[in-house]
């Protein structure tokens, strides 16, 4: 599995487990590049199934096709070498068609997997509840906090691992019906939930950002998501008390 330690494939690797599915980690600690391939020969013997939930942190456009595309093709390559006959892939709900930042990657991404020779399956699903936080820290500027203006649907990094667990079991299925959270929020607003939370008072400011997908209500559900159960202020509750 690739991303096996990251926020969704931790769920995914105990979504597994529950399902008394062995689990193979790719992953640096495990030895593996997939930028480069380096550790993959032999690696994926015996395995029935490659779940994809390797992420990049970046915003460059050139920088997350490279990565998206070329660790696409490794695994696909040391999957046909050790007969692996499913690859599953994670992407993200209304990318068709972008053309700039991170999205532009998993556009090309998602074409390696279908041009591929390996059968496979594609979920897509909305920003997960723990990007409201992630963008909280990033967007520090002196006193306040600036974000994108994004209306989001926001869905729990679990209920993702679940969904990809249930479709290593069903079997190459082709792009399956995407997921999303229960409610339709604004990431601003959920950034002010965040920073409540432990009891801070950072202004958060919403600015729109030209050109990007993410500004537009193009990464809402649409007809045939389905849809989470927890909400970002259930989530959130969670984390809180932990």
């Amino acid at each position: 599995m690739a991303g096996a330690t990251g926020a969704v494939g931790v769920h995914v690797v105990a979504a597994l487990a529950e399902r008394g599915v062995e689990v193979v980690p790719l992953t640096r600690g495990a030895g593996v590049d997939l930028l480069t391939g380096s550790g993959l020969d032999g690696r994926l013997d015996g395995c029935d199934a490659v779940v994809d939930v390797a992420s990049v942190q970046t915003l460059r456009t050139k920088q997350a096709v490279e990565y998206f595309t070329r660790s696409t093709e490794n695994l696909l390559a040391a999957e046909a070498a050790s007969g692996v006959g499913h690859h599953l892939a994670l992407s993200i709900v209304g990318i068709d068609g972008a053309e700039v930042g991170y999205y532009a990657g998993k556009v090309a991404q998602e074409r390696a997997v279908v041009g591929g020779s390996i059968p496979w399956t594609i979920l897509r699903a909305t920003q997960f509840h723990e990007f409201a936080d992630q963008l909280r820290a990033r967007g520090r500027l002196g006193p306040v906090i600036v974000v994108p203006t994004m209306t989001i649907q926001p869905v729990a990094a679990v209920e993702v691992g679940a969904a990809l667990a249930d479709a290593v079991l069903a079997g190459p299925s082709g792009r399956i019906p995407d997921l999303a959270g229960p409610r339709v929020e604004q990431l601003a607003d959920l950034v002010r939930r965040c920073e409540r939370a432990p009891g801070a008072r950072t202004p958060v400011f919403s600015v729109p950002m030209p050109r990007l997908i993410m500004r537009t209500s193009g990464l809402l559900a649409g007809p045939g998501a389905r849809l989470g159960k927890v909400s970002f202020d259930e989530w959130l509750a969670g984390r809180t008390r932990d």
